[in-house]
């Protein structure tokens, strides 16, 4: 509770560290903060070229059925693999003031969060332009889907984080995790495509139910099994306790290690 009170306090701090990492993403370039806009339409523009003319899938529109998985996908891998590196990375600041160390891994997934936010602009843009269109039925859900994959990333980010400061190596084996992690989650090929003797090993995946339900209702424009999402909100409320208490056990010697 104390810690719940600290990081209220410091809100200011987190917002100053979220601003920072969205003006540092793309400081010095030309055009500066619109890239967060033109990358994924530039992914898209690959995609669209890759997968209509070289690589043909026998899916419908399959460059928007790998566009609305891979922009989640991609808030989820960079919230692990660099949030892993968050804490160690203001080791000095860790050693010189005092301030709850829970704000680094927070501040990091935030940022990442908006940047997603942002790409689902543009990927509702794609979809409405392209004919595909949208359902505000379903489009109703999508903000539960943001916030159970918020909170599954900031479990991901407050683990990672706080072992990588004791474990270094791990900041480097997340690289390949995570990769393994994408071909073991729908995003290239859809759920059904799943074989039925390995289905109950992809079902355990956390990420199979977000990634499924963030393609229901912007692909298929249907509304998300609700038994599914409460399993999945489930989960990563109680990761995230678990992570949480890791964290706040792991954080008392941040500074003596570094």
């Amino acid at each position: 509770m104390n810690t719940l009170k600290e990081l209220y306090a410091y809100r200011e701090m987190i917002a100053s560290l979220v601003r920072r990492d969205l003006k540092g993403r793309y400081k010095g370039s030309v055009l500066g903060f619109l890239w967060t806009f033109l990358n994924p339409l530039f992914q898209l523009g690959v995609y669209t070229l890759v997968f209509s003319t070289i690589m043909r899938s026998g899916i419908k529109d399959f460059y928007l059925f790998l566009f609305v998985a891979l922009v989640p996908w991609i808030f989820l891998s960079t919230s692990v693999t660099g949030g892993a590196a968050c804490v160690w990375a203001q080791q000095d600041m860790i050693k010189k003031i005092y301030f709850p160390r829970e704000t680094l891994p927070l501040a990091y997934v935030t940022s990442q969060l908006v940047n997603m936010l942002l790409s689902l602009i543009v990927v509702l843009v794609v979809l409405i332009v392209s004919g595909k269109g949208i359902s505000a039925a379903a489009l109703a859900y999508l903000p539960l889907v943001i916030v159970i994959e918020y909170v599954f990333a900031l479990a991901m980010a407050f683990l990672t984080s706080a072992i990588t400061v004791y474990l270094r190596v791990l900041e480097y084996l997340l690289g390949i995790i995570t990769m393994a992690w994408q071909f073991m989650t729908p995003i290239m090929y859809s759920i059904d495509q799943v074989p039925d003797r390995v289905l109950p090993f992809f079902l355990l995946n956390p990420m199979t139910s977000i990634i499924t339900a963030y393609r229901d209702i912007l692909y298929y424009k249907e509304i998300p099994q609700i038994e599914t999402l409460v399993v999945a909100g489930m989960f990563s409320c109680g990761l995230f306790m678990l992570a949480f208490m890791v964290f706040y056990v792991l954080k008392r010697r941040f500074a003596e290690v570094m």
